[in-house]
């Protein structure tokens, strides 16, 4: 009688072993965005239909507004294990995969249509090979353009040399185009930045309409110079491992709904810098258009930081070799 249900037993177990290696799996993910935006609204409401189509599978959880701190923080912890994923700039996911962050470099798109082009052509390429890397992303979401701003107008370099100009922390791009100006950069932290404004430590940032917005920069600038410096972009991004344990169906839907989450970010926030830029002029921000004489003095200075990124292997030459021909094909074609 014992034997006969040790038997039952047994021939349960490799019932028991599927049913666990199916059961719930949930990913933690961080971020700085705080809830109630829209790259919340949006991951979240895709984690729900993620969550009802794998029938409780696959559980995102998400802990926003910076509780888990920066990005670099966020992907420490993704290291480790303490989180499995993060919603992050593409800035700070260069240790990963360097060239991730290409789109970023100085000077390089003049136009959104340029933009769209390049992207068209590269995002994919750009996403398997971060997956290769050990991550696995959903698509870009876009961040806009960068622009310096400033309580001073600042017309020429000798202008910004200036001025106490603000560069976050580890930030690569920033630090080639500021050094190749010869200019003195002031690190902080995203969340000091209003503080050192306020209290003149610095007088010039770099951001993108809505970021000055939505971080109540705006307040402490009075020009914005209308040339954009650099093309911001951010991702979810999971541990490969991690993503990897889920079922092949799992995996499928969750980048069917994760990819469709991100186009809509990227679109929306598209709308969201226009109009952004309109609301800086509206309140007394004024757009100022750099003469020829100025925008070539800027135009080098950013071909200069670009060599300086390649001598410190911040990208491949072999990517930048390919995005070039991209924007150079969307220059002709627009």
């Amino acid at each position: 009688m014992i034997f006969k249900k040790l038997m039952k037993l047994c021939l349960l177990l490799p019932l028991v072993m599927v049913a666990s290696s199916v059961s719930a799996k949930s990913i933690k993910i961080a971020t700085i965005s705080p809830d109630g935006t829209l790259w919340m609204e949006e991951m979240r409401a895709g984690a729900k239909e993620i969550k009802e189509k794998t029938q409780g599978r696959v559980d995102f959880k998400f802990y926003p507004g910076g509780v888990m701190g920066s990005d670099e923080n966020v992907l420490r912890k993704i290291h480790i294990g303490q989180l499995q994923g993060g919603a992050v700039t593409t800035g700070s996911l260069t240790g990963v995969y360097a060239d991730i962050d290409i789109y970023s470099l100085p000077y390089i798109f003049s136009s959104f249509e340029q933009v769209d082009y390049v992207r068209s052509k590269m995002d994919q390429f750009l996403i398997d090979e971060l997956e290769k890397n050990g991550l696995v992303a959903f698509g870009f979401g876009e961040g806009g353009f960068s622009y310096m701003m400033s309580d001073s107008s600042v017309y020429k370099v000798e202008d910004v040399r200036k001025q106490k100009v603000w560069v976050p922390g580890g930030n690569k791009v920033g630090e080639a185009v500021f050094s190749s100006a010869e200019v003195s950069p002031v690190t902080l932290p995203v969340s000091d930045v209003l503080t050192g404004l306020q209290t003149g430590l610095v007088n010039t940032i770099i951001t993108s309409p809505i970021g000055a917005i939505a971080l109540q920069w705006h307040t402490r600038v009075k020009y914005v110079i209308d040339v954009p410096l650099t093309y911001i972009t951010a991702m979810l991004v999971v541990d490969k491992e991690v993503f990897s344990k889920l079922t092949k169906e799992d995996q499928d839907i969750v980048r069917e709904v994760m990819t469709a989450s991100f186009k809509r970010i990227d679109a929306a926030n598209r709308r969201d810098n226009f109009a952004a830029q309109e609301a800086l002029k509206q309140q007394g921000i004024e757009y100022v258009s750099l003469p020829k004489e100025s925008l070539n003095d800027w135009y080098a200075i950013g071909d200069k930081a670009i060599k300086k990124l390649q001598e410190d292997n911040s990208y491949s030459q072999a990517s930048y070799k390919k995005i070039m021909e991209h924007v150079n094909a969307a220059k002709a074609k627009h």
